[in-house]
């Protein structure tokens, strides 16, 4: 599967923004959209990426990250092949590149692993002032 991420930008603290990743389903496995579980994590120069939030595949249940907790939502829109990620009362130390990514074999304890997602977006920058 092929991701496209976009809607970031400069925004201030206490900002709302909403990222948007959609996927193609062209994928020689064959997979559908829905088969896929999807997360969002992100990256700040010289630091591993961070996980963020993920969605399963099958009973959607959802995982944030404690920093974001309360503040982010993760959604998903099948029928769109997209997944969203609505980021409320944003902070400075919110800023980063998000990438959206998906894997078809996720469980509870690798959710929070980049390494265990096979396919990823090409990021979007998403700058809050103070």
């Amino acid at each position: 599967v092929q991701l496209q991420a976009c809607g970031g930008g400069l925004v201030q603290a206490g900002d709302s923004l909403r990222l948007s990743c959609a996927a193609s389903e062209r994928a020689a496995s064959g997979r559908s959209f829905r088969t896929y579980s999807l997360a969002w994590f992100r990256q700040t120069p010289g630091k591993e990426r961070e996980f963020v939030g993920a969605i399963f595949r099958n009973s959607g249940t959802t995982y944030y990250a404690d920093s974001v907790k309360g503040r982010f939502t993760i959604s998903r829109d099948n029928a769109k092949n997209t997944v969203y990620l609505q980021m409320n009362s944003l902070k400075p130390e919110d800023t980063a590149i998000y990438f959206c990514a998906a894997g078809s074999t996720l469980i509870q304890s690798t959710v929070t692993r980049a390494d265990a997602y096979a396919y990823w977006g090409q990021g979007t920058l998403v700058t809050v002032s103070s």
